[in-house]
C-alpha cells in the first residue's frame, strides 16, 4: 500500500489549497462589496451594520485559514510524520495491555489535538468575538466549560471506546458489525438523554415564558400536526449575542429550544415563521433522511475500516510500523476528512435543497415575509456577510444565500398561509 502515502498526502495538501483558495476568493467578494448595501437589505441593515458584517467574515476567514494550516500539519505530523507511533512508543514501554493501552495512546493524541487547538479557541471567543461586540463568556464559564466537556468524554467517551476495542480484539473480522450497532444505540441513547440530562449541564432551560407567544406557537404545532414535550428558552446570552433556535430529542421527546437572544430580536409572527421552517424539516422528514444517510455511512465506514485494519500496509502507509487496534481507530479518523473533504460540496447542496423546501413549508403554514424579514434581522445581528462568493457559498454554505433565499421569499409568488 505504499501508493495510500502519496494519495494521503496528496489528499491532505489539495484540500488545504481549495480551502485557501475558496477562502481568499470569499474575503475577495465581501471585501469588494463592503460599502454597498444590496438592494433587498437597504431599508432594514445600514452601511455601518454592513460594513461590519464584512470586516467580522473577514476576521473569521483569517482566523480560518491558521487554523487550517495548523489542521493539515497536524494530520500529517500525527500520521505520515511519525506522531501516533511515537505516542503508542512511548505508552508501550508501561507494559499496559489491551484495551488500556489503546485507551492511553488514544487519550494521549486526544488531548495533545486538543492543547494545540485550545490558543485558537481561546482567541476566537476573547479576541475574535470580543472585539466584534459578541462574547459574553467570562474566563471562569470558559474554563468550566472546558472541565464539564472533559469530564464528559471521559464519562461517555471512555466506555463507548473500551468497548470497540475489545470488539476489534475478540470479535476478530466481523468486529465492525457489532461496532456499528453499538455505535448505532449510543447515538439514539445520546439523542433521547440530550436534553433532559446533558444540555442542561452547560446551560438552564425555561418553559417560554412569554404566553402570547407560547399559544402562538403550540397553535401552529396543532396545524402542522407536530407534539413535543414543550416549548424551551436557554439562557444563551451567557456566552453569547448570537441568536439561534433548534430541535432536540427524538419520538415524543423532542423539545423546541430557542436561543434568549433570538427572543430579543424577532417579533411574535417571525419567531412563528421561524418555528414554522424548523417544524417544515421534521414534516418533510429532512430529520430522518439525514439520520439514515448518517446510519448508513457509519456502517460503510465502518466496514472499510474492517478492512484495512486486517492491511499491515495501511499501518505503514501512514506512519504506523506497529500494527494495533487503537492504530487502525486513530489513523482512519485522521485520514477519513482528507477524503470526505472532496463531498462537501454535495452534502451543501443537499442541504440547500431541504432549506429551500423548509420555507416553502413555512410559508404555507406562517408568513414568508415574516420569515424574511426575520432572516434579515438574524443575517444583521449575526454579522452575516450579505455578499459571499458565488463559488465559496456552492462549496460550504449549508444554507442558501442571503440575497438568493430573501429574495425568493418576497416574491410575489411565494406561498402563504391560509
Amino acid at each position: 500500500m505504499r501508493w495510500l502515502t502519496a494519495l494521503f498526502v496528496l489528499a491532505v495538501l489539495l484540500g488545504l489549497a481549495i480551502e485557501l483558495w475558496l477562502g481568499a476568493r470569499q474575503a475577495a467578494a465581501v471585501a469588494r462589496h463592503r460599502e454597498r448595501v444590496p438592494g433587498p437589505f437597504a431599508a432594514s441593515i445600514s452601511p455601518a451594520e454592513h460594513g461590519k458584517a464584512a470586516d467580522y467574515t473577514l476576521a473569521r476567514l483569517r482566523l480560518g485559514r491558521f487554523g487550517s494550516l495548523i489542521d493539515a500539519a497536524l494530520t500529517l505530523a500525527l500520521t505520515v510524520g511519525g506522531g501516533i507511533a511515537a505516542v503508542d512508543a512511548l505508552w508501550r514501554h508501561g507494559r499496559l495491555t489491551e484495551p488500556w493501552l489503546g485507551l492511553a495512546v488514544i487519550a494521549s493524541v486526544a488531548l495533545l489535538v486538543q492543547l494545540i487547538h485550545l490558543p485558537l479557541s481561546v482567541w476566537r471567543t476573547f479576541g475574535l468575538e470580543a472585539r466584534f461586540g459578541f462574547n459574553r463568556t467570562t474566563p471562569a464559564l470558559f474554563l468550566a466549560d472546558l472541565g464539564r466537556g472533559l469530564a464528559l468524554a471521559v464519562a461517555l467517551g471512555a466506555p463507548v471506546l473500551t468497548a470497540i476495542l475489545l470488539l476489534m480484539e475478540r470479535a476478530v473480522r466481523w468486529w465492525w458489525v457489532w461496532a456499528w450497532g453499538l455505535w448505532l444505540a449510543v447515538m439514539l441513547l445520546m439523542t433521547w438523554a440530550w436534553p433532559a440530562f446533558i444540555a442542561p449541564l452547560f446551560n438552564r432551560f425555561v418553559p417560554l415564558p412569554d404566553l402570547a407567544l407560547r399559544e402562538r406557537l403550540e397553535a401552529l404545532l396543532d396545524r402542522c400536526g407536530f407534539t413535543s414535550r414543550g416549548v424551551f428558552v436557554v439562557d444563551s446570552s451567557r456566552r453569547s449575542t448570537h441568536g439561534n433556535a433548534y430541535f432536540t430529542g427524538i419520538g415524543r421527546h423532542k423539545r423546541i429550544v430557542f436561543f434568549d437572544t433570538l427572543l430579543e430580536q424577532l417579533a411574535h409572527p417571525e419567531v412563528e415563521a421561524v418555528l414554522a421552517h424548523e417544524l417544515g424539516h421534521f414534516r418533510l422528514r429532512h430529520v430522518r433522511q439525514r439520520l439514515l444517510l448518517s446510519v448508513a455511512l457509519a456502517f460503510a465506514g465502518l466496514a472499510l475500516l474492517g478492512w484495512l485494519s486486517r492491511e499491515p500496509g495501511f499501518y505503514a502507509a501512514l506512519g504506523v510500523p506497529v500494527p494495533s487496534t487503537h492504530a487502525a481507530l486513530l489513523l482512519f479518523a485522521f485520514a477519513a476528512p482528507a477524503f470526505t473533504f472532496f463531498v462537501t460540496p454535495l452534502a451543501s447542496l443537499w442541504s440547500r435543497r431541504h432549506e429551500f423546501e423548509a420555507d416553502d413549508f413555512a410559508s404555507r403554514h406562517a408568513s414568508a415575509a415574516e420569515l424574511a424579514s426575520a432572516l434579515v434581522k438574524l443575517h444583521r445581528d449575526n454579522a452575516s456577510t450579505l455578499t459571499p462568493d458565488a463559488l465559496y457559498a456552492a462549496f460550504y454554505y449549508s444554507h442558501p444565500p442571503p440575497l438568493v433565499r430573501i429574495t425568493r421569499l418576497r416574491a410575489p409568488a411565494a406561498p402563504q398561509a391560509s
